[in-house]
């Protein structure tokens, strides 16, 4: 019995040593994709203003320790963050949520197993959805003319959320959005 006991007591220390099971990101960084291009209307990529935006990020993210970059499958999305990934070698991962599922709880799944810095590149109505997922406030969407917003979220027992923006200033916000 005794010699049971403290086996279950030696295997409870090194859970606790090695910590979760389950890796969460030190923190992730929250950015709409830049400005899109009108066309082609069904998957447009991004406008001069957003390329310059896309490179901005890149610059205002280079030495944040960014370790992984999440985007949607939208081209739009993927454009804004490939200054970074080309920047710091990395290969930006797209995720899609499975039919039926919303996107925040397949983006929050996939965090889930990363460590360290994680910029996700999202949408004016993704965005706000996984900060709620992961432990966040509940913000409103981004507006559809607010591409500056940046938010560094701290996910864990004690969230912590810094609001920041980037690049050239959007026009005033709209009643209601970011």
């Amino acid at each position: 019995m005794r010699q049971r006991l403290l086996h279950g007591l030696l295997l409870a220390s090194v859970l606790m040593l090695a910590g979760p099971a389950c890796a969460e990101p030190a923190w992730v960084i929250l950015v709409r994709h830049a400005e899109k291009a009108a066309e082609p209307k069904a998957d447009p990529g991004l406008s001069e203003a957003g390329q310059q935006r896309a490179r901005q990020l890149a610059e205002t993210l280079r030495q944040a320790g960014v370790r992984h970059i999440l985007s949607s499958k939208w081209r739009r999305t993927r454009e804004t963050a490939a200054p970074l990934a080309e920047q710091l070698g990395l290969t930006p991962e797209v995720v899609e949520a499975p039919a039926g599922r919303p996107y925040a709880q397949a983006l929050r799944e996939r965090l889930a197993g990363l460590e360290g810095g994680v910029l996700v590149v999202g949408h004016s109505n993704t965005l706000a959805p996984l900060l709620a997922a992961l432990g966040g406030p509940r913000l409103p969407d981004w507006c559809e003319t607010s591409f500056a917003p940046l938010l560094v979220f701290k996910p864990g027992a004690s969230p912590d959320l810094l609001r920041l923006r980037y690049g050239e200033p959007d026009p005033a916000p709209a009643t209601g959005c970011l």
